[in-house]
């Protein structure tokens, strides 16, 4: 059997359990990594999520804001959780459980949304995201002949111009602008990662994740953005069978605003 992790921004995991449910039960990923899970975790919502087959789970939350979580089929390791900015949000935790032949160190990502204006010098909020970004070029896609890594997330960026659905007019847009693309690249490169999520599809193409809520009709003016990435270093791009965006989550009752996106593997 292929061997699937999935990601998702899921906008309060205690508000949005049966979302959570639902796709554990319909695509019964092997890991699921959510972020921005908006409860401490002492809140967290262990005992349905367990009971669904689910008992290994790594979490890092706080109260109303930002938290990550990584839910596996398989044992996890704890290996990290990072604070980066030298602020104490909840915003990573990297994981270690064997797939299939390797030993796989996971990263679990939700970077900071950087706010409304994109000027680093007025808004501190976008000038931390920048930061964050910066920070992040210190996570290497490490690998050796029996090891693998994988990041995995809400980056907040969409990259490249067919990540979002105009880009002329997103180029002042935060999300989208030069100065986070440029260095989201940057970052991606420093670190070796391969981006899965591109690689076989043609970035001529296409691809959004997150359609927002200020939309009267998401669907029909369908005005998305690639802002959840899944990455890999080199030795697991021979290994992917596929990446699939489940639009149709978008469409669910109270859903979040990210829908998940789960890659498959042969490992």
């Amino acid at each position: 059997m292929p061997f699937s992790i999935a990601t998702w921004n899921i906008n309060s995991v205690r508000l949005r359990m049966p979302l959570v449910e639902r796709l554990l039960n319909e695509h019964a990923p092997d890991v699921l990594c959510l972020q921005e899970t908006k409860c401490t975790d002492d809140l967290f919502p262990f005992e349905p999520i367990r009971a669904l087959g689910y008992e290994h789970i790594a979490i890092s939350g706080q109260k109303g804001y930002h938290g990550v979580a990584t839910i596996s089929r398989h044992p996890l390791e704890v290996v990290d959780r990072r604070r980066f900015c030298d602020k104490e949000d909840c915003r990573h935790i990297s994981t270690r459980l064997q797939a299939g032949c390797k030993s796989l160190l996971l990263h679990n990502f939700y970077v900071p949304a950087g706010g409304d204006e994109p000027h680093p010098e007025i808004n501190w909020k976008f000038r931390h995201k920048l930061d964050f970004v910066q920070e992040m070029n210190s996570v290497p896609a490490a690998w050796s002949a029996d090891s693998a890594s994988v990041l995995v997330g809400d980056l907040n960026i969409a990259p490249l111009e067919n990540d979002v659905w105009s880009h002329k007019q997103l180029l002042k847009v935060v999300s989208h602008t030069p100065v986070e693309t440029e260095s989201f690249e940057a970052m991606r490169k420093a670190g070796n990662w391969v981006d899965l999520m591109r690689h076989g599809v043609p970035e001529e193409q296409k691809i959004y994740t997150w359609w927002s809520y200020r939309a009267a009709n998401w669907e029909t003016a369908n005005r998305g953005r690639r802002l959840d990435h899944i990455w890999s270093s080199q030795n697991l791009v021979d290994n992917l069978l596929g990446i699939e965006v489940l639009r149709e989550a978008r469409n669910w009752e109270r859903p979040s605003d990210h829908v998940p996106v789960i890659a498959r593997f042969d490992l």
